[in-house]
């Protein structure tokens, strides 16, 4: 969020995925590459000057260095994520907020749990209680849960109080496992949208990087347009890679095994995880009944490829 203090500069991202966009405006102004160093600097040492006296930063320009740097980050991401392999959103009374995207969503307010990580995939619970230690005056706050309204949604008093004092009172009621009624918010930084195809009884998913037609007839460009900002979307979540991977995901509604399609890049990523999921549902060559972009563009040709699959999701409970 650094660079977005920048007049004239946007960046939407997190971990090896950024996006960043320069006005014209800030160009002739004479904003030149490397200010985005002097920037991350400067507000490193505004930040957590109490915790380091020197930072350097180095820009990396070069593919192969880049590429390799890449590598070692999503080393350091996955030892992260692991950390949280025992904990569980039932095993703690305390969750962490998360604002920092109110500068181009001013009313999104994520709410990180043990099972849920940021929409944005770079925080997780225990970055949420870090950060807190860190700057307790920053974007991210200890949340109480308070009283239980519904466990199967994942909605809770004192969480709701904290969703709408924060976000301008215009969000009342937030189900944290949950696509269809009260849904978390959506910023921008999502590395995933996921949303029904209605036909399938099932949900797809599309990873930020991907560019092509989805099922439900918009790229995710138009999707992130639709849902981010702040806004609830029923039907329409974003979220992180990791959260595909969590009891979790949607559980209100079924759960992973309402997957009935992903973009094929995103598929092979998470193969591991789909596998897991699987196994842990009982459901042989679960990876082979999710249809992807190589065999289905169109929410009728998802619908006729699992149903040759005998997909799951069409003999669980209707969605609506």
């Amino acid at each position: 969020d650094f660079i977005n203090c920048t007049n004239g500069v946007f960046h939407m991202g997190q971990r090896d995925i950024n996006w960043v966009r320069i006005s014209k405006e800030a160009k002739q102004k004479g904003f030149k590459f490397k200010h985005f160093g002097s920037i991350l600097h400067a507000k490193l040492h505004g930040e957590y000057g109490k915790i380091f006296d020197k930072v350097q930063i180095k820009i990396f320009t070069q593919e192969k260095d880049i590429l390799d740097l890449i590598g070692t980050a999503r080393k350091v991401y996955k030892k992260r994520d692991e950390r949280l392999a025992d904990m569980t959103d039932e095993s703690t009374d305390t969750y962490y907020s998360c604002t920092l995207c109110q500068s181009f969503a001013p009313n999104h307010v994520c709410i990180i749990t043990p099972e849920r990580s940021g929409l944005c995939g770079a925080y997780n619970w225990l970055d949420g209680k870090a950060a807190y230690n860190i700057n307790p005056t920053g974007p991210n706050q200890p949340v109480k849960k308070g009283k239980v309204i519904d466990a199967v949604k994942g909605q809770w008093q004192d969480v709701n109080e904290f969703i709408y004092n924060n976000s301008h009172k215009t969000l009342e009621i937030f189900n944290a496992y949950s696509i269809i009624e009260h849904p978390m918010t959506s910023c921008g930084c999502f590395e995933c949208i996921c949303c029904v195809l209605p036909s399938t009884n099932g949900v797809m998913i599309v990873f930020r990087d991907y560019i092509g037609m989805t099922p439900v007839g918009m790229k995710f460009s138009t999707l992130a347009g639709m849902i981010g900002g702040g806004v609830q979307t029923p039907g329409f979540i974003g979220h992180s890679k990791q959260y595909i991977g969590s009891a979790k995901f949607i559980s209100a509604n079924g759960g992973a095994k309402r997957i009935v399609w992903m973009d094929r890049a995103l598929k092979e990523e998470m193969v591991p995880v789909i596998r897991k999921i699987g196994n842990q549902e009982g459901i042989e060559n679960f990876i082979n009944m999710i249809a992807d972009d190589t065999n289905a563009v169109t929410e009728e040709e998802v619908l006729e490829y699992i149903t040759k699959k005998n997909h799951l999701a069409l003999s669980l409970p209707a969605l609506f």
